[in-house]
């Protein structure tokens, strides 16, 4: 069974990638209205104008970073779910963890194992954290079984027994 339904891998990119956009121009929005707010000169209509400069500015290269992290992020994936025929968390990590490698390369090798490690470790928290929460919320409601047991008509198996299905 499929944990959570995902477009398929090509579409996959472009679709975290502009999903990475968005939630970085929102969430660098709301970051830089504050801080233009506080840093413009006194009175409302300063602050104001202040706050609606820095987002105009600041929030659409935030979203640009994201969605850069976002598509490598998910090529990377991809490439991945290739190479390994299947998809599972290690997937996500090793992506995380290359991603944040292949960002930092301008910056070194000791950056790029830095932010590696920092990339890895921050998909396995969210990729556990999801796990978790997964198996909680599966354990608080128990299953039922697919069809009430009803004793089986003579000379025919329990349908409890093998498949059900053929002897519809």
């Amino acid at each position: 069974m499929e944990e959570y339904a995902r477009e398929p891998c090509p579409w996959r990119i472009v679709d975290d990638c502009g999903g990475a956009f968005t939630m970085g121009a929102i969430g660098g929005g709301i970051f830089q209205s504050v801080k233009g707010f506080r840093n413009a000169p006194s009175g409302m209509s300063h602050r104001m104008k202040g706050s609606m400069t820095a987002i105009k500015t600041r929030a659409p290269q935030l979203g640009g970073s994201f969605a850069v992290w976002g598509g490598l992020f998910s090529m990377i994936d991809c490439g991945l779910v290739k190479v390994r025929g299947k998809e599972d968390p290690w997937n996500s990590i090793t992506s995380g963890a290359m991603t944040g490698a292949i960002l930092a390369a301008r910056n070194g090798p000791v950056a790029m194992v830095g932010s590696a490690a920092m990339g890895g470790i921050l998909l396995a928290l969210i990729e556990g954290a999801g796990i978790l929460l997964t198996r909680f919320a599966s354990s608080q409601f128990p299953t039922a079984p697919p069809f009430p047991e009803e004793p089986a008509p003579a000379g025919m198996p329990s349908p409890s027994f093998g498949d059900y299905r053929q002897y519809q």
